[in-house]
């Protein structure tokens, strides 16, 4: 290593918002070509470093940051994103920040076309010039390259699969010239393992042609595959950075948590002999990247059953299609009534409720406080949370009882907030996670379907949310059915797990079977 000043150092970053201390004195070095994997639980602290680092205007509106960052050994502080990319920072944010009407090629070139001069412009300006789309072609292909990961840069961004959504925010990134630190938050959450395989594999490309990379993940494993050191947060500080080969994945938890996470399913039951409440026969649902053809289900009165399966076999497809957000048919029964499909009303109707895997998309209000985003659904649904004025001619909005309900899920699921009024933006992540499941139990549902709860999140609160899914359903008898892409989660709290492959289910076991006879279903009808 040579004597050269380090590429990147942060020396005593301090952040508070509004009083509330968020950073406190954290010291960190990053050089050239480095891997640096940066982990904590949600609300550590880690987005909020990230941003001091890109200048985001957020940092700015609320006060600025205390310390120092030094880039290649001189003193720097962006005043916006622009200026931290004109420095060679890029950064790929946990949400997509893409135009869903253009193609790869142009998102992975806004506002940096190469342009083509015309007997106009010669005359009127460059205003006139028109897209090399050639040039651009040629551009956005060598950044996909640069990858290691195939994806069509013709492609609307909406009609994409959402792994290659995220390929194209660092194929953007790449396309950079002068990029010289890469930060990637939460880059492998909506990928399938085989996609986070060959973006471990691109973030070592990176490393070896000089790029440095942070690296922000709840898999931990990912951590130790990819990265050169491990830097972990918790509760706003630096609490250990030390090299990646000379630690361990229980040892990084038990500095995340301070204390051990035990996964172990310690009260397994045997699974309930109930009759069938819900009943999917021959179903088809037409969304994009994932495949459902003819799934036939049975779901027991009282069980969690989990579904399983490789991304795009159609997992997520199953419970979007049946609630009525894209097309789809066969026939659906529950309770002994036959559900229209293509009809969200008729579900919500039927008492039936959906934690989407699209939190933001479809989840939350996000510029809505926490009270609205809990008790809104079931006013709108059920008339909960409403009381009746003048003699019942008009019904208004119960505020106590909206505060109290609120306060209730905040406690229960151990929601990090400043107070119930605070926006859903504000909060982290894994915070947002548990505001759509509190906003799913308000609704005191007889039958919850729960995409992916834990994506995303780190492993504290993924222990909290899935401690929650199972008491709901232990102690108010809830139908949970749960679509996950990390199996051991599925044998964590569910009594019977259905793999789903190409389109249909595979088979359905007892939680309590091997991961290698699941695994054995995942692969046994590959399309």
């Amino acid at each position: 290593m040579s004597n050269q000043a380090p590429l990147l150092e942060l020396r005593n970053i301090k952040k508070d918002f509004f009083g509330n201390q968020v950073l406190e004195d954290i010291n960190l070095t990053l050089r050239e070509g480095e891997v640096l994997g940066l982990v904590g639980e949600n609300g550590a602290g880690k987005s909020t470093l990230m941003k001091i680092l890109f200048g985001m205007n957020e940092i700015r509106e609320t006060g600025g940051y205390g310390g120092d960052i030094l880039l290649g050994g001189e003193k720097v502080s962006f005043a916006t994103p622009f200026e931290a990319l004109e420095h060679g920072i890029g950064m790929v944010h946990q949400e997509f920040s893409l135009i869903p009407g253009f193609a790869a090629t142009e998102n992975i070139l806004l506002n940096r076309e190469p342009q083509k001069k015309s007997v106009l412009s010669e005359v009127f300006g460059e205003r006139l010039n028109t897209l090399d789309r050639r040039a651009m072609g040629e551009r956005a292909e060598k950044a996909i390259d640069k990858m290691g990961v195939h994806i069509d840069s013709d492609m609307i961004i909406s009609d994409m699969p959402v792994g290659h959504k995220q390929f194209t925010e660092i194929a953007r990134e790449l396309s950079k010239e002068q990029l010289r630190l890469l930060i990637l938050d939460e880059p492998t959450a909506v990928l399938t393992e085989q996609e986070a395989e060959a973006l471990l594999e691109s973030i070592r490309g990176m490393s070896a042609r000089g790029i440095a990379v942070i690296f922000i993940t709840h898999r931990l494993q990912e951590i130790l595959n990819v990265c050169d050191t491990v830097a972990v947060m918790r509760d706003g500080r630096m609490v250990q950075s030390v090299p990646a080969k000379e630690t361990n994945v229980q040892e990084i938890t038990r500095w995340m948590v301070g204390r051990s996470v035990n996964t172990a399913q310690e009260d397994a039951r045997p699974v309930p002999e109930t009759r069938t409440i819900l009943s999917i026969e021959r179903l088809w649902v037409d969304m994009p990247g994932e495949i459902v053809r003819d799934v036939n289900l049975d779901v027991r009165e009282g069980e969690i059953l989990g579904i399983g399966g490789l991304a795009g076999q159609g997992k997520l497809g199953i419970p979007n299609g049946i609630m009525g957000l894209y097309d789809a048919g066969g026939k659906v029964t529950f309770d002994g009534q036959p559900i229209p499909l293509n009809s969200p009303r008729k579900c919500l109707d039927a008492n039936l409720a959906f934690v989407s895997e699209d939190r933001r998309g479809v989840g939350l209000l996000l510029d809505e406080s926490l009270e609205w985003n809990i008790s809104f659904p079931a006013m709108q649904n059920q008339n909960k949370f409403l009381k009746p004025v003048l003699g019942g001619l008009v019904k208004w909005r119960d505020d106590a009882a909206i505060r109290e309900v609120t306060q209730k899920y905040i406690e229960e699921l151990q929601i990090r907030c400043t107070s119930s009024r605070q926006k859903a933006k504000e909060l982290s992540g894994g915070n947002q996670q548990k505001v759509c499941l509190a906003k799913a139990f308000a609704l005191n549902p007889k039958f919850l379907f729960v995409s992916e709860p834990t994506r995303g999140i780190d492993v504290g609160a993924k222990a909290l949310v899935l401690k929650a899914l199972k008491k709901f359903n232990r102690e108010n008898g809830v139908t949970i059915v749960m679509i996950s892409s990390e199996l051991e989660e599925l044998r964590q709290i569910c009594d019977r797990i259905a793999i789903v492959s190409g389109g249909r289910i595979a088979g359905i076991r007892p939680a309590t079977d091997s991961s290698e006879d699941f695994g054995a279903l995942m692969v046994s009808q590959v399309v």
